[in-house]
């Protein structure tokens, strides 16, 4: 290893009340925005860095603590899964190789390194969630007429690998981007697709988990608030997400990654 995984005295475990309230609050939030679009990272991510905790460490407590909202969200979708099992099976493979090549990446590298890319990645994932209805219409609409192979073909199963590879790194609007690769290269209804999205933010989150838990030094009380939060919030989702307004999604999101930009520049 070379440091990338940060200690910290007391981390969350000494906290107040109020702030560990806060941390499991936003883990309600990041698991129904998951569940919906995607992009949870940007809410409990920065709201962690606030509580005190340094970038890297507060990555991958982020990253384990969303492992059972995305469980709680995927099984929301259980009913738009129906008959997906062989497509399931051929992307899962994809996404998990992608999350333990980025988990490890994160690993590998320096804490400063990360501490460098974080603002640059936070400010593309906003610029995605952003542009995302842009983006799907146009895809959509250069897709339309053409043959579209009935698992995605070599491209998908490429495309879900580098999606992977981002979400075991940092994560953050992996699933918009999941959401704008399948739409393109599946035949399948949104709501399937997001089904799909679900389940294959799980194995990625899920493989650079364990391996964070194996070898990296978590801050398990956060860890286990956001984990707490985004179980609730991973069921909301699956129930009354997708009636919300998506603009205000958006609005959220964004505001809280520009706090987060902030916040790891200023330091």
């Amino acid at each position: 290893m070379n440091g990338a995984v940060l200690t910290t005295a007391a981390g969350l475990a000494g906290a107040s009340g109020w702030t560990q309230a806060g941390v499991a609050l936003a883990g309600v939030g990041a698991g129904l925005i998951n569940t919906v679009v995607g992009s949870g990272t940007l809410i409990t991510f920065p709201v962690l860095l606030a509580a005190g905790l340094p970038p890297v460490t507060a990555n991958v407590s982020n990253t384990l603590g969303l492992v059972p909202g995305s469980v709680s969200g995927a099984l929301g979708y259980r009913r738009e899964l129906a008959g997906l099992t062989p497509l399931l099976r051929r992307l899962g493979a994809s996404a998990l190789a992608g999350g333990l090549t980025g988990a490890v990446l994160l690993l590998e590298l320096s804490a400063k390194t990360f501490e460098a890319v974080v603002p640059f990645l936070i400010a593309g994932a906003l610029a995605l969630v952003l542009l995302q209805p842009l983006l799907a219409k146009r895809l959509a609409a250069r897709a339309e007429g053409r043959p579209r192979p009935a698992d995605g073909g070599r491209a998908l199963l490429v495309g879900v690998y580098l999606c992977g590879i981002y979400g075991g790194y940092f994560g953050a609007a992996q699933g918009v981007l999941l959401l704008g690769l399948m739409g393109v290269l599946l035949e399948l209804p949104l709501q399937r697709i997001n089904g799909v999205k679900n389940v294959l933010a799980l194995l990625v989150n899920g493989v650079a988990a364990v391996l964070f838990a194996v070898v990296g030094r978590i801050d398990w009380r956060a860890a286990l608030l956001v984990a707490a939060g985004s179980v609730v919030g991973g069921q909301l989702g699956a129930l009354v997400g997708r009636r919300l307004p998506a603009p205000v999604l958006r609005g959220v999101i964004v505001a809280v990654g520009v706090v987060a930009i902030v916040r790891v520049v200023v330091g």
